[in-house]
């Protein structure tokens, strides 16, 4: 099965590695594999993986990642292919 992807470079999922304990929980509840751990740290292998659910930042003992869950980038490309119009998360819209 191929790996899901979303829009490219659109998500709001952050990592702080300094904050990062390496626990591991982030690549245990992320449904589409975005963590993985080396040198007992997280790292986001796939950045436009990320379906902006949050279970990572929810589960994060240290709050070392943070990402806008909710609506997502998913929800505005199924809008817009149910629609037939251009998808969009409408991103720009909390930069100003």
């Amino acid at each position: 099965m191929a790996q899901l992807k979303y829009l490219a470079d659109v998500s709001t999922l952050e990592l702080d590695a300094e904050k990062c304990i390496g626990c591991g929980m982030c690549a245990d509840v992320c449904p589409h594999g975005v963590f993985t751990i080396q040198g007992k740290k997280a790292e986001i292998v796939d950045r436009d993986a990320c379906m902006e659910c949050g279970a990572c930042a929810r589960n994060c003992p240290a709050e070392a990642i943070s990402v806008r869950s909710g609506v997502g980038c998913a929800t505005g490309v199924l809008i817009g292919l149910l629609r037939g119009t251009e998808p969009t998360c409408d991103c720009q819209a909390d930069s100003g």
